[in-house]
């Protein structure tokens, strides 16, 4: 059986993490990983998360299972943090899962399950993980024009005319904000767009958002999801923990669907947590208890709160100091998207010749795409980076 296996494609960014920790070079920088670090380069844990923690190891007086769908106070929790008031409550069916990548495989299973036919449509460029599922799962795929290599923007006329020609019954992955991998993001009038062509066609959307907070503030990052929501009867959302509460390695993450009414809700409830139960049956529980702990707890929701605007301010102070280095060196402003991007990454709209380049002769590590972590910088680091881009002849 064994011998008929055929080697699978390496993960570029799984690469990456071995040529840089190879590399003997001391003064190498990581900007490849997409995993907040802070200036010391460590991924904390936050203060919040160790205090929830701590409660939850002295008042827990079982590991039993919580459910298919996971603990709904957990789903309830989410729910009213990524959607606030845009919907109501029992529209929205919720499932536990493994990290956002969870929700997203959970997601495409269950459009396979309900619309087989249907083709899903997605950001070029987007996470490499979405189309990597879609073909794995053997569903239909298509893109749409979204970043514009010489502005560094969204493409929105491409988009616009690309989501023109999707047909009834498709589906629109959308990224809820941070755009992964460009930084560059709709506004909430460019989505009030998007969303009239969407409904005009009678495609379905699928919101992925990862990196709420990590932009413009919890509220503010969550607009874009809570405009579609609001707007169709029926969208999913795959949302991940991973980032904003800083708790990767617990696999943490929610899927929801938007329903018509309670009736169909609660049938898509059932078939999500069918869906849980032939993937993986019951879903982790601890970073979702951690999650449930700190979203409902006044004092310890308001500390993370706090200690996540820290982060995201501290990722916009990069951002900016970049941008202006990098405008002091060139005597332009040719780039300054840096700025106006707003999450973990940007994408520099280069070759991966000049990416090599700058491995090669700086110890700069990013994706071959060019997309750069900026939270991988550090107020020492950024001049350096300036320079070897500017060396680089980018």
């Amino acid at each position: 059986m064994l011998e008929n296996l055929h080697p699978q494609p390496a993960d570029k960014i799984l690469a990456l993490i071995a040529a840089f920790k190879a590399d003997p070079r001391a003064d190498k920088i990581d900007l490849g990983v997409g995993v907040y670090k802070d200036a010391s380069g460590n991924t904390p844990v936050m203060r919040a998360v160790k205090e929830a923690e701590r409660r939850i190891l002295a008042e827990q007086t079982t590991k039993a299972y919580t459910g298919l769908a996971g603990d709904p106070a957990f789903g309830a929790a989410m729910r009213d943090l990524v959607l606030g008031d845009s919907v109501a409550a029992d529209r929205v069916a919720a499932v536990a899962t493994p990290g956002g990548t969870g929700a997203i495989r959970q997601a495409l299973e269950l459009i396979k399950m309900a619309a087989p036919n249907a083709t899903v449509w997605l950001s070029d460029p987007t996470w490499p993980n979405h189309p990597s599922i879609i073909k794995y799962l053997g569903m239909k795929m298509a893109e749409y024009r979204y970043f514009d290599s010489a502005t560094r923007g969204v493409d929105f006329a491409g988009l616009l005319a690309d989501l023109g020609t999707v047909a009834q019954g498709d589906v629109v992955l959308l990224h809820g904000c941070c755009h992964n991998p460009t930084g560059a993001n709709l506004t909430t009038e460019q989505m009030a767009q998007v969303i009239a062509v969407l409904q005009d066609k009678g495609a379905v959307p699928f919101v992925d958002i990862a990196y709420q907070g990590f932009g413009d503030g919890l509220d503010a990052d969550a607009q874009i999801t809570r405009q579609i929501a609001g707007a169709f009867d029926n969208c999913l959302i795959a949302a991940s923990c991973s980032k904003n509460f800083g708790i990767y390695r617990e696999r943490t993450g929610v899927l929801m669907a938007v329903a018509k009414d309670p009736v169909q809700q609660a049938l898509t409830q059932q078939n999500l947590a069918f869906l849980n139960r032939q993937n993986y049956s019951f879903p982790p529980d601890h970073g979702a208890r951690v999650v449930t702990t700190i979203l409902t707890d006044p004092a310890l929701r308001a500390d993370w709160e706090a200690e996540l605007e820290d982060t995201r301010n501290g990722m916009l102070v990069l951002r900016q100091q970049l941008a202006d280095e990098l405008r002091r060196l060139t005597n332009s402003d040719r780039f300054d998207f840096l700025s106006a991007h707003r999450g973990m990454f940007s994408r520099l709209g280069t070759t991966p010749e000049m990416v090599e380049k700058l491995r090669a002769e700086h110890g700069i590590y990013m994706v071959s795409d060019s997309r750069l972590n900026i939270a991988g910088l550090n107020a020492t680091t950024v001049p350096i980076l300036a320079q070897a881009i500017v060396s680089a002849g980018i």
